[in-house]
Order: C-alpha cells, then structure tokens, then sequence
C-alpha cells in the first residue's frame, strides 16, 4: 500500500489548514464526514477543550464527524463553531429528527506569545480550512494550528524555538493503517527518542559552547528556588491519530492514552502544568485488530509526527527552527 506518511493515508480523513501568517496562528481540521468512533485523552494542566465530554464513555454520541486543533488559546475554540456550520450546510451530523447536530471536538494551544495576540483563529477560519481540505492535506511545519507553535521555553519564549505540525503514517499489516497529526507547542525539548539528541528546544544564552541549555537541566537549577513563572504558561502538543481498524469507544480513548507514550518519548519534560497535551483518537474502519497492537503503534505514529512537525517548521517570529541552522543567532 502506498502512503504519503500522513494521517490522510487512512480511508475517510480529510485534512485542512488555514493560517494567518503574519499573526502566526491558525487551525486545522481532520474531518471523517462519514463518522468516526471517537476517543480522547488529555492530560497535562492547562487544557483548552471543546466537545471532549461526548467522547467520554456512558455518554450517548458514539461518533464524530471532525476534529479541530487550533491556536489562538481559549480564543481559539471559535473555530469550531465554522467547522459545524459547514458540516451542517451538507447535512453531516447526528440526527436529533428536527437537525443534524455535527459532533466537533477541539482543542487549543497558546500562541498568543508569538505574532500578534489580538488576531486568533475564529469560526471564519475554521470554514475556511474546510474548504482548504485536500488542497494543503500533506502540508508540515507553520501552517494550520502549527503556525505559531514553538518548543523550549523555560527561560522565556525568546530563548525558545519555531516548532509547527507534523504528520505520519504507517501500514501494521496489510490493509491496516495508522496515522497521526500533531501540532506541537510544548512547553519543553523535542527530542529524538533514538539518540536522546534535542532537535529543538531551549537554547543556550551567547557563549555557551552548548546549542541549548536543556529544560531539564534548567529546571534541575531551579529546584529548590523559585518556582516556575506561570506567566510563562500556555504551551500544549495536541493531536489525533486515526486508524481503519475497528474500535469500539472504549477501546478508541485506550489507544489515545497508549498514543500518550509517543509524545512523552519525544516532549521533554512532557504534561507538566503548563501544557494541556490532548490526544484524539478516531476509528473509520470495519477490521477488528487487537487493541494493544492499534495502542501500541498510536505512539509509534504520534511521535514520528512530533518529530516532522520540528523537521519542518521554518524560522518565524524572530525564532530559530531545527531544519535552517543558519537561522540560529
């Protein structure tokens, strides 16, 4: 089977961006217009959520039609309110008999740091990547909800990096998809899982012989001093992973936890009280496949796409970006 190492490879998503690059915000919507068997798991203490309660087990709504991610902070959720509105002009939701009532989940980072602050994404923004899906699907880096994401930023967004969205995909067995899409705004480093090399992340003060400085060993520093300034809060890696394997709702919010694992192998550190890390996760198809091998390659995925969502963002707001050394001051 032939993939374009993205989340669109499973039968059924659609993926659209719309951006606003000067402000440097965006959303991105992944519809599954025919439905979906949706799950979710967040974790992390600053969440911005829309919609998750539905996906939430013993509650009546068993299926979405799309999921939103977008900057823009709580602001942010806006969008949304375009993805349902062009749902409902094409007769996609759940059928309460005098409407159809499309099933929207969402979530937000914080990108109001970066940019401009007082221009977010809105419900014209989220019509628009509507339109937009299919036109841009295979885009990474600043666009969508990636294009105000940046990585590291303990010692102040100004010693941070770009980061953006990224996706991927992969074939378990045949006919058996897997894809993820991940918009990355953590608070911490993007590491490589294979080589425990930072690809982006806090970056060391002039004079250092060290290109970054490591949250970690800043936040070893720390310890037993001041705490973290939690104006500094607002960060978040959101996401979604998809599958044509069949899952029941129960067995969709497990593998949005095990997806989880994917993230915490490359977000150091990762769900501290300064993100609001959501996974979705979404079932189109009809083959039943064990649950903890769908869980278990969710993380495989996740984490490929954090790692492309870094390989390829682009310098942006006075802020470096791992794919253009040169950008680096």
């Amino acid at each position: 089977m032939d993939l374009n190492n993205s989340i669109t490879d499973v039968p059924g998503i659609q993926v659209g961006h719309a951006h606003d690059l000067e402000a440097l915000t965006g959303c991105t919507v992944i519809l599954c217009g025919g439905g979906a068997t949706g799950g979710v798991d967040q974790r992390g203490g600053a969440p911005g959520t829309r919609e998750t309660d539905a996906m939430h087990l013993m509650h009546l709504v068993q299926q979405v039609h799309a999921v939103v991610l977008s900057g823009g902070s709580a602001f942010g959720l806006d969008s949304a309110t375009g993805v349902v509105r062009y749902l409902e002009e094409r007769g996609i939701g759940f059928d309460v008999r005098v409407a159809r009532v499309p099933i929207v989940p969402a979530a937000i980072l914080f990108d109001l740091g970066i940019g401009r602050a007082d221009i977010r994404p809105d419900a014209v923004m989220g019509y628009q990547a509507c339109l937009n899906a299919g036109i841009n699907s295979l885009d990474s880096g600043n666009v969508g909800a990636g294009a105000g994401a940046t990585v590291g930023k303990i010692r102040g967004i100004e010693w941070g990096m770009k980061a953006g969205i990224g996706s991927a995909s992969l074939e378990i067995t045949e006919g058996i998809v897997i894809g993820a899409i991940a918009a990355v705004n953590a608070f911490g480093d993007v590491v490589d899982p294979a080589s425990g090399e930072i690809l982006a992340g806090a970056r060391s003060q002039p004079g250092s012989d060290k290109m970054f400085c490591s949250t970690l060993s800043v936040m070893r520093e720390m310890a037993g001093d001041k705490p973290i300034v939690y104006g500094a809060a607002g960060h978040t890696v959101i996401g979604v992973v998809a599958t044509n394997a069949k899952l029941t709702k129960e067995h969709a919010c497990k593998v949005a936890q095990m997806a989880h694992d994917g993230l915490a192998r490359t977000i150091k550190p990762a769900h501290t009280m300064l993100d609001g890390d959501t996974i979705f996760a979404l079932s189109l198809g009809d083959r039943p496949v064990d649950v903890n091998i769908i869980g278990a390659f969710a993380a495989e995925v996740f984490q490929t796409a954090i790692l492309n969502a870094v390989k390829f963002a682009q310098p942006a707001g006075g802020l470096p970006a791992a794919s253009y050394p040169a950008s680096f001051p």
